[in-house]
């Protein structure tokens, strides 16, 4: 088969069946026709239609999985270390809304797509939260039947409220992303430490953020959902930001608390009592954690006296 014909094949491919109805349903028939069978890449406002649709498309299917890794990371460590509770009901609530108003405006899809699995998501991370915190376990299935009750209620509620309520709510999103992310900015400060929070989906919703200030002016041109989006990357800049300035931190006060444990701020070349023995190495190990019992000169010790040997009576010879 010749050049020529190879290109001819892909022309129909891409003018003819699936590929073209895709194209279309994607771009819509005029840009589809202008881009692909014209091939006029100067057509400005199909590049910028095209290019919003494949970045809205591209955060759609990236939202579905944008926080698989943080529950992955939940689950391998059995630990909800560095994770605010607050903020992740808040945040959840506020996507809901999001996907709510977008659906009742009839907006595209690939507009608002990641709304629905980032809420599914981060419902899941909530009851994560709870199932791994310290607290008892009566209190942590009242907890957890508390927070599914609401997470339906929720649900019903912004189903079946009017327009104008939902376009409110939608503008109670922009200081609810704000309480939502504080106390998540507050906690890792505190800490000087971003925990388990992971940094594969804190950067994801960096990139997503910026992509969907973009996508939204293009397609919808809704004020109240672009100061959302806006509001939404300064924060998780900020988030992105600590990410950085925390990174190994955690490690370092995990060494320092160890060779604080040692009692001299620096880590012995060898074990405490090492080489004396199954008795000295226990001793070694309690005297490392703690001091429990004293000092011994010259890493000689005494053994203790035998279960029924008289009073008075010592033993004559040291181990040495």
């Amino acid at each position: 088969m010749t050049h020529q014909s190879t290109l001819d094949s892909c022309y129909s491919a891409l003018n003819y069946g699936f590929v073209k109805d895709l194209g279309v349903s994607i771009v819509g028939e005029k840009c589809y026709t202008s881009l692909v069978e014209n091939l006029n890449i100067g057509d400005v406002p199909c590049l910028k239609f095209a290019l919003s649709k494949g970045l809205g498309v591209g955060i759609v299917v990236g939202g579905s999985v944008v926080k698989v890794p943080q529950i992955l990371l939940i689950i391998g460590g059995s630990s909800t270390r560095g994770l605010s509770l607050p903020s992740y009901v808040l945040e959840t609530l506020s996507y809901a809304i999001a996907l709510a108003y977008s659906v009742w405006n009839g907006f595209p899809f690939s507009t608002y797509g990641e709304n629905l699995f980032l809420a599914l998501q981060n419902t899941i991370i909530t009851f994560l939260i709870i199932l791994y915190s310290p607290i008892p376990n009566k209190l942590k299935s009242s907890r957890l039947l508390t927070t599914a009750v609401a997470a339906v209620d929720t649900t019903y509620a912004l189903s079946v409220v009017s327009n104008d309520t939902l376009a409110q709510l939608q503008l109670a999103t922009l200081p609810l992303s704000l309480t939502s992310k504080f106390p998540q900015i507050r906690q890792n400060a505190r800490a000087q430490s971003t925990g388990q929070l992971s940094t594969f989906a804190v950067v994801s919703q960096v990139l997503g953020c910026l992509a969907r200030v973009f996508t939204t002016a293009q397609e919808v041109g809704d004020p109240l959902v672009q100061a959302g989006f806006l509001l939404a990357l300064a924060l998780n800049a900020v988030l992105a930001a600590q990410m950085y300035m925390y990174w190994g931190k955690h490690e370092e006060k995990k060494d320092a608390h160890e060779m604080k444990v040692l009692g001299n701020g620096s880590r012995a070349e060898t074990p405490v009592g090492e080489g004396l023995g199954p008795i000295s190495d226990s001793i070694g190990k309690e005297r490392a954690m703690g001091g429990l019992y004293e000092p011994v000169a010259s890493g000689a010790r005494t053994p203790p006296a035998r279960t029924g040997t008289p009073t008075g009576r010592k033993w004559s010879r040291k181990v040495y």
